[in-house]
């Protein structure tokens, strides 16, 4: 399958400590109508830390009901538990998940080649197009080029989601191999798509799917002075967005717009009150919305 375009990290809605399902959907055709080509349910945005394994699959399953094969599904369905990232895939797979999102082991840092055969075997097993996600703030280490380059050989290994925060990462991979890029970084988009990257795994998109759908487009189009015409609109949003811990910031700004109720899980809480001024700040100029 080619990968590129917009994917949007989408949150997970809460109400009274439960997921909202019902909110859920609205999000999805939220999406579909912004034109995104891709959302990514359960991802590090989507708080699959504090979800149960019940929940995290019903929201993979009411995520690709709801989008009715309208757009992709990437299903965010790793764990620093080989066997555990396995169970998820499957269901996934079977749930009608066109890929998976499989970020590197967390907290037990495992070697180059731990990682290696941890998403070798979760290819191997479960037979759906995996991405890897290289995020090193978050998990602790970091999937190495040359590992990515063995990876890439598999041919259900298809693309990499890369936050490390380095530009320099796309031409490290892309010189060793033939893998699609998508950044994970809204502010790093247009850079690393200069250099080669095919899309992006969005949390701005959220609020804002139209305006990262049409910067996308414009870069794979070649048409960097539009990309970067967007990229400077959004470009404080993009930052603020991460003001505190994801997906603080753009829950909140999604409460602030009434998309969303602004609840989150511990040890996830509220944003602090002067971020939250910042951030309203930030979205209002942006956006011109009326803020709740």
């Amino acid at each position: 399958m080619e990968l590129k375009g917009v994917y949007t990290a989408l949150v997970t809605p809460f109400s009274r400590g439960a997921v909202d399902y019902g909110k859920l959907r609205e999000l999805v055709a939220m999406q579909i109508e912004g034109g995104v080509d891709g959302i990514v349910p359960v991802g590090t945005t989507g708080e699959s830390p504090t979800l149960t394994t019940s929940e995290h699959m019903k929201v993979i399953s009411e995520v690709i009901e709801a989008a009715g094969k309208r757009c992709r599904i990437m299903a965010g369905t790793g764990a620093n538990s080989t066997e555990e990232a396995i169970e998820l895939t499957h269901h996934a797979k079977a749930a009608g998940a066109d890929c998976s999102l499989q970020v590197a082991p967390y907290y037990n840092k495992p070697t180059q080649e731990g990682l290696y055969r941890h998403f070798s075997t979760i290819a191997d097993k479960c037979g759906i197009p995996l991405v890897l996600y290289n995020v090193p703030g978050r998990t602790g280490v970091s999937i190495g080029a040359e590992t990515i380059a063995r990876l890439a050989k598999n041919s259900n290994i298809i693309g990499v989601k890369e936050a490390s925060g380095s530009v320099e990462r796309v031409s490290e991979i892309s010189e060793l191999c033939d893998i699609t890029i998508l950044c994970g970084d809204d502010s790093l988009t247009v850079p690393m798509m200069v250099l080669g990257a095919r899309g992006v795994v969005s949390v701005a998109s959220n609020i804002i799917p139209a305006e990262l759908k049409k910067m996308v487009d414009a870069c794979l189009t070649g048409d960097f002075i539009a990309a970067r015409a967007l990229h400077w609109r959004y470009f404080r949003l993009f930052k603020d967005l991460f003001l505190e811990s994801n997906p603080i910031p753009v829950k909140a700004a999604m409460a602030m717009m009434g998309l969303i109720e602004e609840e989150y899980r511990l040890p996830l809480c509220g944003i602090s009150a002067s971020n939250r001024v910042l951030l309203a700040a930030t979205l209002s100029k942006a956006l011109n919305v009326n803020l709740k």
